[in-house]
């Protein structure tokens, strides 16, 4: 995996200096064509800007700020030990240095993603759909993958990216603005070479400025799909179970997408795109592959797992086409595959609070009243459930003892960090 990580630092740090070099362009052809020569290097400068300014808060706090955007909400250990133990797992398995911290989106569509500029301080989202949908083996399936997206340095390429074409845009938006509003009229020098080559550089800033943004997104969703099929492969690796995160994009792909409503710039981050429509083909602006194939990829690997495995199961069903790159496939060691786990059917996250009030439930509605208490709870609530039937929320110190129940009157004792 070591020569996988620092190919993808190496393309990582291609992409982005190509990026910045089309931001600069635009910028050149944008100042040129409003203020002549002078102005083109002023459009740099100010193009340039934009990009620190917005990489530089990423940079601070990109994390929290994808985390806020998408509605995440921290959680505990002590708030879903098994959602945990299966994150501890797979970060033994990967290698990372430390426990991605865990948070939870109150959503019943079932998606995940990840985030970190480095895996020190990375995060795993998932939302309540996914905790109410999944067995344990599938969970494991799309923690390993978020998190192979970590181990990779994934996370740390889509920021990047997402900053530098969110700067293009930004750049090509206000030239447009102003065109419209300005009537695209320059007060520089209209006299002799001097005013054609300015008239030239507008023609071109104008061109720029509507494919810029396109061709950047391109690019951008390009490198994302091929990333996909890395972190999948990276998840059979972690797992040893393939069956578990094809099972998983399976019940994910289900869903109809719109559900989930996210900002573009974070939607190509989950695990499937909330805001694209999910079928067989792949068209130049996915920000994924179709999940069809990658479940076709995933089924297809047998016996040991291993990333040359994946390729094989990759070519198998590509006409020979691979995906990883030979170094890479070479170095990897296969691990022997397992079988489901005995708790494969069980819910994802039993021993949520207050679930024991449901345990005559069925799995299904069981595994949704767990998912809906574990989202109050991160929201500063505490569940308490009542002989009677009812189920009290109760917010983070509360300020007394006990609670009555408004149905029967029965008083309950809350726990020291309620009360």
């Amino acid at each position: 995996m070591w020569e996988l990580i620092q190919s993808n630092r190496r393309k990582s740090a291609a992409l982005i200096v190509l990026l910045a070099l089309a931001l600069a362009a635009l910028g050149l052809a944008i100042g040129w064509g409003v203020a002549g020569e002078p102005g083109g290097y002023f459009g740099v400068a100010v193009a340039m800007v934009i990009w620190i300014v917005m990489l530089l808060a990423n940079l601070a706090a990109g994390e929290s700020i994808l985390l806020a955007a998408a509605g995440g909400r921290e959680i505990t250990h002590a708030d879903a030990p098994q959602l945990f133990n299966v994150v501890e797992e797979m970060q033994i398995a990967s290698g990372l240095p430390a426990l991605p911290k865990v948070y939870i989106i109150d959503n019943p569509a079932p998606n995940a993603f990840a985030v970190g500029l480095k895996p020190e301080r990375a995060a795993v989202a998932v939302t309540s759909g996914l905790l109410a949908r999944l067995n344990r083996d599938e969970l494991q399936g799309v923690v390993a993958h978020e998190l192979g997206h970590i181990k990779n340095r994934d996370t740390l390429f889509m920021t990047l990216a997402g900053v530098t074409v969110g700067a293009v845009i930004l750049l090509a938006d206000l030239y447009l603005r102003g065109m419209r509003f300005g009537g695209g009229r320059s007060r520089g020098s209209s006299r002799g070479g001097g005013g054609q080559a300015q008239a030239i550089m507008m023609i071109v800033a104008l061109v720029l400025a509507l494919l810029a943004p396109i061709l950047a997104q391109l690019l951008y969703f390009a490198c994302s799909r091929r990333r996909e099929y890395l972190a999948d492969a990276s998840s059979a690796l972690f797992t040893r179970y393939p069956a578990g995160l094809a099972s998983a994009l399976q019940k994910i792909s289900g869903v109809q997408a719109g559900q989930l409503e996210v900002s573009r710039a974070l939607a190509p981050m989950f695990i499937v795109n909330p805001l694209a429509a999910v079928g067989d083909k792949t068209s130049v602006f996915s920000t994924h592959p179709s999940t069809t194939d990658r479940i076709r990829v995933l089924r297809a690997l047998t016996g040991d797992v291993s990333l040359a495995a994946y390729q094989a199961a990759f070519q198998q069903t590509h006409d020979g086409r691979g995906v990883l790159r030979a170094a890479t496939v070479q170095a990897a060691a296969p691990v022997a595959a397992r079988d489901a786990s005995a708790a494969a059917e069980s819910p994802a996250i039993p021993g949520a609070p207050a679930l024991a009030a449901a345990a005559a439930l069925p799995d299904a509605a069981r595994q949704w009243r767990a998912a809906q208490h574990l989202v109050q709870r991160a929201a500063g609530y505490f569940t308490i459930p009542c002989d009677c039937g009812v189920n009290l929320k109760v917010p983070q110190h509360f300020g007394q003892p006990s609670v009555a129940c408004p149905k029967c009157g029965r008083q309950h004792l809350l726990p020291p960090d309620i009360a």
